[in-house]
């Protein structure tokens, strides 16, 4: 026994936290988190046993500037001792990530693997500790219908024990002063909302009174049971307050403890958050992508810090983030990624836009998604005007599930919601296309490609049009859509040629709106900026379909070839029938095609003799393969951010807020601009626009160099 107890920190000001006192106030915190999916025990479990390693010599020289020490083989020791060898994965990587688990037969000491670690460990390779508190013994863990299921459940353990540590951690080091936010209750918030919605009844235009009967349906069909539920309603149908409405009155009636948005662009997420903190309140909402930043260096603005706090473990009311956030998080490894994950347990899940989940990796999504209602207490909202087939996928996985629709007559829905008239506009060069723009006030046409929306720009009028892509920095298309909606408003000349970033969540109204074709949820997509509100008869609210003679993206050369199948025929893109039609075919021709990165074999089956391959998974599995580099623009307030970027003096903030002024670009156009000496290199894949003359206020980052060099996309 020691003459002094064992620490496990010292604070800044020079405070001790004994190694018991770490353990006790990780293990508390860790098992009320497991309590939510039934494992209270074992979250204790993991919260002693994490760090009993540093009950040895070799780390209390470490606190004193000694040098470093495997303090967590120790507790993934007493964990295997009892037979928890997944526990033990858990501790081994509560600091440097869950491992990949390994194979008893196969792994060495030298094996960078859980069991290899361990077996490191039993071989003297860390040094000698003591276990002074007996370990809780959990009953045997649950018997789950596959190993993917496991390895769900695992990651949600690790999640308990990360973010306990860090809790108790971060206490200790404040001086036991973290303050974490005073949220206002589910019954509260759903107080505000039927508060926010009474005046809207009853309601007094046929299109109101439409949303309105969505609304109540949603409200009704709350009181039902946990489960997979669709909510299927038109553009224009208040999907968004409607959603929230059946999530925040399901969760209340269900005990469940938060509402989760997943949505697929920061500029959908941006638009809901809004609408969702002037209902519910600011401190009630934490949005959690790339795209928000929160400033750590602003001590005194403790709502910001509350924020900043909440998006770290996810543990406000409501939460708006991303696909990409939300999947990926859910087969990471990193417990930073992965310390959030235990308070999507208990939670509504509304996946907005859920048919723009990528087909390739529609089963490990899928498979996710129906593992936490299955398993985990979730429930999961699939909310969309185009809802895809679903319902083989989630069976697959749990056969008990069944998708229940939460707003059944659809049909009828549609029918209400008809706004529009489709027009098929055959194929169009681009001088014809502009000239048909060029004949309206009010027009918007979205292309599928940044070249095509430039080069057509460049052949209408210069005023009152205006061009959209993702080659102008965030900032700046936030100021063009400004400037369109004020215009729209006002009833003046408004010509836009944007890329598809207009589709999804974008609040604008046009009087006609054309669609080089694509899928066909992309397709109703647009047609949703076209009469939005209703103002003009379907019969004078033309959407035109039309082909180019350009060659139609690589990524989008399947769901193209199936909306026209859907079509053919005279089939109206604008009803379920051919909607279902369409996602049916597309289906159909992605066959089996839809874990591009393996991810549910690999946790199925191992990977060459590897069980539960943890860290393989989180680095092979991507929902978007991101090959774009990113090129910041120093204009604005985005100058003095490139400057700090230069400088090599940026912190962590500074890149999230430089990326409202970055603009992504193929690796082709980077590589152009680079030989342009248009550049200043930061990292491998980021850069500073040196030539600011490469970048027009009109359209953003120029396709072409002054030389006359192309920069194709």
């Amino acid at each position: 026994m020691a003459e002094k107890p064992w620490l496990a920190h010292i604070s800044p000001d020079g405070r001790e936290q004994t190694v018991e006192a770490h353990l006790r106030g990780t293990a508390r915190f860790s098992g009320m988190f497991a309590a939510k999916f039934g494992e209270e025990k074992r979250g204790q479990l993991l919260g002693y046993a994490h760090d009993i390693g540093k009950n040895s010599g070799a780390f209390q020289k470490r606190l004193h500037g000694g040098p470093r020490v495997d303090h967590a083989t120790a507790g993934a020791l007493e964990c295997a001792k009892i037979r928890e060898n997944l526990s033990a994965c858990c501790v081994i990587g509560h600091h440097s990530g869950l491992p990949d688990f390994g194979n008893f037969r196969n792994d060495g000491p030298g094996t960078p693997t859980c069991i290899g670690r361990m077996r490191k460990g039993l071989r003297g390779e860390i040094p000698p500790y003591q276990v002074e508190l007996s370990l809780p013994v959990p009953e045997p863990a649950p018997k789950f219908p596959d190993p993917f299921t496991c390895s769900l459940w695992t990651r949600m353990l690790y999640s308990c024990l990360v973010d306990a540590d860090f809790l108790d951690t971060e206490s200790f080091m404040s001086g036991g002063t973290v303050e974490r936010q005073g949220y206002d209750s589910l019954e509260t918030l759903l107080e505000r909302l039927n508060t926010y919605i009474a005046p809207w009844f009853p309601a007094k235009t046929e299109l109101n009174r439409n949303r309105c009967a969505i609304l109540s349906q949603c409200m009704d069909a709350a009181a039902q049971p946990r489960g997979v539920y669709s909510l299927t309603v038109p553009t224009g149908g208040g999907k968004t307050v409607s959603s929230l409405a059946f999530a925040l009155k399901h969760a209340v009636e269900n005990g469940l403890d938060r509402v989760i948005y997943v949505v697929p662009y920061t500029s959908i997420i941006e638009q809901n958050a809004d609408v969702f903190r002037k209902i519910l309140g600011d401190n009630n909402v934490v949005e959690h992508h790339s795209g928000v930043t929160f400033d750590e260096e602003d001590e005194t603005n403790k709502d910001n810090q509350f924020q900043r706090l909440a998006a770290e473990n996810w543990d406000a009311p409501v939460i708006v983030t991303t696909a990409v956030q939300f999947f990926e998080s859910l087969y990471a490894n990193r417990s930073s990624q992965c310390r959030k994950l235990h308070n999507i347990a208990n939670s509504v899940i509304v996946f907005d836009e859920a048919q723009m989940i990528p087909l390739c990796h529609l089963t490990p999504c899928v498979g996710a998604m129906a593992n936490l209602v299955a398993h985990f207490r979730a429930t999961a909202v699939l909310c969309t005007a185009t809802q895809p087939v679903l319902g083989d996928l989630f069976r697959q996985f749990c056969p008990e599930l069944e998708i229940r629709e939460i707003c059944p007559e659809i049909q009828k829905s549609f029918r209400n919601f008809r706004r529009v008239t489709y027009r098929d506009g055959g194929t169009l060069d681009t001088a014809s296309l502009a000239e048909q723009l060029s004949g309206q006030e009010q027009v918007l046409c979205i292309l599928n490609t940044r070249k095509g929306a430039q080069e057509l720009y460049a052949l209408l009028p210069e005023e009152g049009s205006f061009h959209l892509s993702t080659l102008m920095y965030p900032a700046h298309r936030k100021a063009v859509l400004d400037e369109i909606r004020q215009r729209l408003r006002e009833g003046l000349p408004c010509r836009v040629v944007s890329t598809s970033l207009i589709e999804a969540g974008v609040d604008v109204d046009f009087p006609a709106v054309y669609r080089e074709l694509a899928g066909l949820d992309s397709i109703a997509q647009a047609a949703g900026r076209c009469n939005r509100e209703g103002k003009r008869s379907p019969e004078e609210s033309i959407v035109t379909y039309f082909r180019t003679e350009n060659p139609i993206p690589t990524l989008q050369q399947q769901n193209t070839a199936a909306a026209a199948s859907a079509m053919s025929g005279g089939g109206d893109p604008g009803t379920p029938d051919t909607m279902e039609r369409y996602f049916s075919i597309l289906r159909y021709n992605v066959g089996e095609n839809t874990d591009k990165s393996g991810a549910v074999q690999a946790l199925r089956n191992g990977i060459a003799g590897c069980g539960f391959p943890f860290e393989t998974v989180a680095r092979d599995f991507h929902l978007i393969e991101d090959t774009s580099r990113t090129v910041y623009i120093p204009l604005e307030n985005g100058k003095a951010l490139c400057n700090r970027l230069l400088d090599g003096f940026a912190t962590k903030q500074d890149y999230r807020r430089a990326g409202q002024y970055g603009v992504n670009v193929y690796e082709n156009h980077y590589r152009a601009l680079d030989l342009a000496g248009a550049l200043l290199p930061l990292s491998s894949d980021s850069a500073v626009l040196a030539d600011t003359g490469l970048y027009s206020p009109k359209t953003g980052l120029s396709l072409t160099a002054e030389s006359g060099k192309a920069f194709f996309l």
